[in-house]
């Protein structure tokens, strides 16, 4: 990698307090000693803003200027977290920023807690892209990540009394957001609806509404290479947003409709789907942001030009698509090259393979997008036309190349009925890659095994990896500081592989117990954090055993909660001793979508089970268990170095990646886990005997479907289980109602299509081996040590060196 030092401005700390200062006068409109925490982190923000706009404005001049290609990643989502620290890091302004804002007599920590994190993603998928655009700007690869500004998040999830989840608007654009500019001036047009007709022997588009997409760019500095990012995003605002004559007649509502109709398609992230209309507002969204996104990147590349020569518009920018959401961009392209600037169908194909590429991010059917025809029709009748004859000339290929009508017909882009968008992403992009070696390997040999044995030149795997700089280095300040010791330079921040050099280390008696008293110091202050902002009575001498991730089946919070109950009962009714009773303390943290049922229900007993046992003075000191609400980057950054224990227990076969895994072995957590997704280059590169592995392999996985799986037999078979799962029937965990969790149960019983049930036996099994090693805290930190050390793979910095080599065929700027 190339030779670079970490970025240190020569502004002092008291040339940034004047700055501040001076924001708060001009920009806040208050002094100091009228300011407000939440008024300085505005002013301190816009003043880390100026220190990076000479280095923004000559990323964008050099990119349009050079002959480097660009990167649009292409995402629905984007979790960026917390934006000041991440903003002083890469400015090289931390100490000045601390200093300064004590001299002004603020604590820093409050400054920074006044900061609303932004409501723009909901799980990996988002938080992988914030480090890939992060990585991005680091490398110095010229890049726009593009999205929508979602003015409610996703939602501010919140408990009841009775655990169930609250869906709650998330207000994070309510106070001041000094990171987003506006820019009113570069809107684009966005149309939906209507018809096409014939004029002049060519189709003609005449939509019958249409939306402004307006910019918000937010900076993606990157680290120590002096190159500034753009994160553009787009917020949806009505063209007619007043009808002052409807209002005078008194018709309020009417008077402001259309605006409302437009800034619904921005208002949400994921709006429930399992209405008509919920399914129309995804697609608008999905729209609305990837048309907005290829007329901007042709405006960027081609500024004044009526008639750009577009042939060359794949050496300019190549398009990411981030999972299925962007993937209309593929017909969009095609419409805005035919009908917009005049090209022949075969030349506007060859452009657009060239320009976009296509990240698959599941292993499970139903979450590829398959949109129904007609609803494409209704909003985007001449996409629909475009996608018809992009499916007969894909056919047409498949009959040459001597596939089979049966698999033509498999392989189906547009089916009559309905319009399958990763198929279309596979064939309509020039590459195809899955997110971790077992995924890209399952992608080729099941998901998309057809286009893979007829197109097998498109597939390839970049694994995921996560950002040091946030999830280390600002994450976890104690143990980048003991790294820097180890390592006797902080060059590791910019090459990750460097962690290697802490190997040796593990052997060395007084490092390992330095390691372990930083374990224990970010234990304190999880704790302290907890009890500050949840309520909760976290005991920071107890193992820390964390499960977070999205809620869905497949991660198997079921699987941990059924054990959970089976070790509370094995407690409760004396079969374990005092002695073999290893204190555990189980953080849960998950979003459920609003639609999923059996998701919501599964968070409804996590927190009921949290009730029971937190208050039952018989297992006092020896487990609890707390599920703190609306998991985001904050609490993780809290909550990752804290771990001891970090669960990746998905179904084998069905994780893609996953990398939250990634984050708590770079925190020095050990991982139990199965051999799915990322979890497989993990232990192989953190060594079988530093992971603790447990469950079925994919083919075993296969083989029990094959042979007609009972979950039923495993409930009768196994005690341990079938108590665990009589005591969620039997009204323990709600009050004795009996009917509260009855559609879980039944599930479990007759479906379990995690087969949760299969796995539950070897999962408590190896809980001897975890908790035999936390007894002996100097091996558990030896583990914890050489998980760090060798994960210097996960870098995101790394994936994107390999998009660069594998798909994108391009690097930094000069």
């Amino acid at each position: 990698m190339t030779e670079i030092t970490a970025p240190k401005s020569p502004v002092s700390a008291e040339q940034f307090a004047d700055e501040i200062r001076e924001q708060l006068k001009y920009g806040q409109g208050v002094t100091v000693e009228q300011a407000t925490p939440a008024d300085v982190y505005v002013a301190a923000s816009q003043a880390v803003r100026r220190h990076l706009m000479d280095s923004w404005m000559q990323t964008q001049a050099d990119m349009v200027n050079g002959t480097t290609k660009a990167v649009g990643y292409l995402s629905a989502e984007f979790l960026m977290g917390k934006q000041l620290r991440n903003a002083l890091l890469n400015a090289g302004l931390t100490e000045q920023f601390d200093t300064a804002v004590e001299s002004l007599g603020f604590n820093y920590q409050d400054v920074i807690d006044a900061e609303h994190e932004p409501g723009l993603g909901n799980g990996g998928l988002g938080r992988l892209a914030a480090c890939f655009i992060d990585s991005l700007a680091s490398l110095g690869v010229p890049a726009f990540g593009y999205g929508i500004q979602y003015k409610y998040g996703i939602f501010e999830q919140a408990f009841d009394k009775d655990g169930k989840q609250i869906e709650k608007p998330d207000y994070w654009l309510t106070n001041e957001e000094p990171w987003g500019h506006i820019d009113y001036n570069r809107s684009q047009k966005v149309s939906f609806g209507g018809e096409v007709v014939e004029e002049g022997g060519k189709k003609v588009w005449k939509p019958a509404w249409s939306v402004r997409a307006v910019p918000v760019d937010y900076m993606v500095p990157g680290y120590a290479s002096g190159r500034v990012n753009t994160l553009r995003l787009w917020s949806a605002k009505s063209y007619d947003e007043f009808d002052l004559l409807t209002f005078n007649r008194s018709e309020y509502l009417d008077a402001v409709r259309p605006q409302v109709a437009a800034e619904n398609i921005s208002k949400i992230l994921y709006p429930e789907d399992s209405t008509p209309q919920g399914k129309a507002l995804r697609l608008e969204q999905q729209y609305f942001f990837v048309a907005a996104s290829i007329h901007d990147a042709i405006r960027v590349f081609y500024p004044g030009q009526e008639n750009p020569d577009l042939t060359t518009f794949p050496s300019k920018i190549c398009f990411q698509l981030n999972d299925t959401h962007p993937v209309i961009g593929i017909p969009e392209l095609m419409r805005v090259l035919i009908d917009e600037y005049g090209y022949d169908w075969d030349t506007a194909w060859g452009i657009t393979t060239k320009t976009f590429n296509y990240t698959c991010h599941t292993l499970l059917p139903e979450a590829l997008e398959v949109w129904p025809a007609s609803l494409i029709g209704e909003l985007l009748p001449r996409h629909l036309e475009i996608i018809k004859q992009i499916n007969e000339q894909f056919e047409a290929e498949l009959t040459s190349k001597h596939v089979d009508s049966d698999t033509i017909k498999d392989m189906a882009i547009h089916t009559g009925d309905s319009v399958r968008m990763a198929y279309l992403a596979t064939y309509g992009g020039s590459h195809v890659n899955g997110v971790a070696e077992l995924h890209s390997q399952l992608l080729k040999d099941v998901t998309l095994k057809n286009f893979s044995d007829v197109y097998p030149d498109k597939f390839t795997n970049v694994t995921n990896g996560v950002t040091p700089r946030r999830f280390i280095k600002l994450a976890n300040p104690r143990l980048s500081d003991l790294i820097t010791e180890g390592l006797g330079t902080d060059k590791w921040l910019s090459d990750l592989e460097l962690l290697k050099g802490l190997e040796p280390l593990a052997a060395d008696d007084e490092f390992v117990k330095k390691f372990a008293a930083v374990k224990q110091a970010n234990k304190v202050d999880f704790s302290n954090y907890a009890k500050r902002e949840y309520g909760f009575d976290i005991d920071p001498d107890t193992m820390v055993n964390t499960m977070v991730k999205r809620l869905h089946e497949y991660k198997r919070q079921a699987l941990k909660i059924l054990a959970l109950i089976a070790r509370y009962a094995d407690i409760k009714n004396g079969n374990m001793s005092a002695d073999e009773v290893m204190p555990r303390t189980v953080v849960f943290g998950a979003k459920a979508a609003p639609g999923y049922y059996l998701a919501k229900m599964t968070i409804q007993l996590i927190n009921n089970v949290a009730r029971v046992v937190n208050n039952d003075p018989d297992v006092k000191g020896k487990l609890s268990v707390y599920f703190p609400w609306n998991y985001n980057v904050r609490l993780a950054q809290h909550l990752i170095p804290a771990t001891d224990l970090d669960e990746q227990i998905s179904q084998a076969g069905k994780e893609a990646s996953g990398t939250g895994n990634m984050k708590f072995a770079l925190n020095g957590a050990l991982t139990v886990g199965t051999l799915d997704g990322a979890n497989v280059e993990i232990r192989e590169r953190v060594g079988a005997e530093n992971f603790f592995l447990f469950g079925m392999t994919v083919d075993e996985v296969d083989a029990l479907y094959a042979s007609g799986y009972s979950p039923a037999a495993f409930y009768e078979a196994d005690p341990r289980l079938k108590q665990a799962i009589d005591m969620v029937s039997d009204g323990t965990f709600s009050n004795g109602d009996r009917n509260a969790f009855a559609p879980l149960v039944a599930d479990w019983l007759t479906k379990d299509w995690f087969m949760t049930l299969a796995d539950f036996h070897a999962y408590t099994e190896i809980q001897a081996d975890i908790e035999a090693l936390y007894a002996q805290p100097l091996e558990w930190h030896r583990k914890a040590i050489l998980n760090v050390a060798n994960s210097g793979y996960f870098s995101s910095d790394r994936s994107m060196e390999d998009y660069l080599e594998r798909i994108w065929e391009t690097g930094p700027l000069a």
